[in-house]
């Protein structure tokens, strides 16, 4: 058996608070990037009947909804910069409060879309101290600080990666039947 290194690698440049949050993120994403080496095209755009999402609609999901929560509770923005739109063609939900279906994308296509809303994420990150991370912002509808933000973005990717894990298995049964 192979022996594990199990330890936080705090990212250089940012404080000590900061950095074990995108340690955090980064160790989940990677894990989302472990759990999708060598999905096909196919299983990825698969559903059937009980199964609404496809895996690719669920990374376009997470991809979404963490640049939205950076955009809109951590940094106060109403609108997204003309780069981070661009990454996002789509919306989220349609009418019905359903996930819109992303298809016809290849694993590289989602990997890239993946890898450059963490980089804006990271970037946009990159000046904040410990007092931001705490401090609280007051919206609408509920009280928020940027740790909490971080928080749930690794727990809603782990859980995604969870579903669409599971629905990568039924796709592949389905496909070679």
């Amino acid at each position: 058996m192979t022996r594990r290194d199990l330890q936080i690698e705090r990212p250089e440049g940012s404080e000590p608070e900061v950095s074990v949050w995108v340690w955090l993120l980064e160790d989940t994403r990677d894990r989302t990037k472990q759990a999708l080496e060598g999905i096909s095209t196919k299983a990825l755009d698969w559903t059937s009947e009980g199964i609404v999402n496809s895996v690719g609609t669920f990374l376009y999901h997470v991809v979404a909804i963490e640049l939205d929560w950076l955009y809109a509770d951590v940094l106060g923005r109403s609108d997204f910069p003309e780069e981070v739109a661009a990454l996002l063609p789509h919306d989220v939900r349609d009418e019905d409060g359903v996930l819109v279906p992303v298809c016809e994308l290849d694993l590289d296509g989602h990997l890239r879309r993946m890898d450059a809303a963490r980089a804006i994420f990271l970037r946009e990150l990159r000046n904040l101290n410990k007092e931001d991370m705490r401090r609280v912002r007051h919206l609408s509808d509920y009280d928020v600080t940027t740790e909490w933000v971080m928080h749930h973005l690794a727990q809603h990717e782990a859980e995604h990666r969870g579903q669409l894990m599971e629905i990568r298995q039924l796709a592949e049964q389905a496909i070679e039947d």
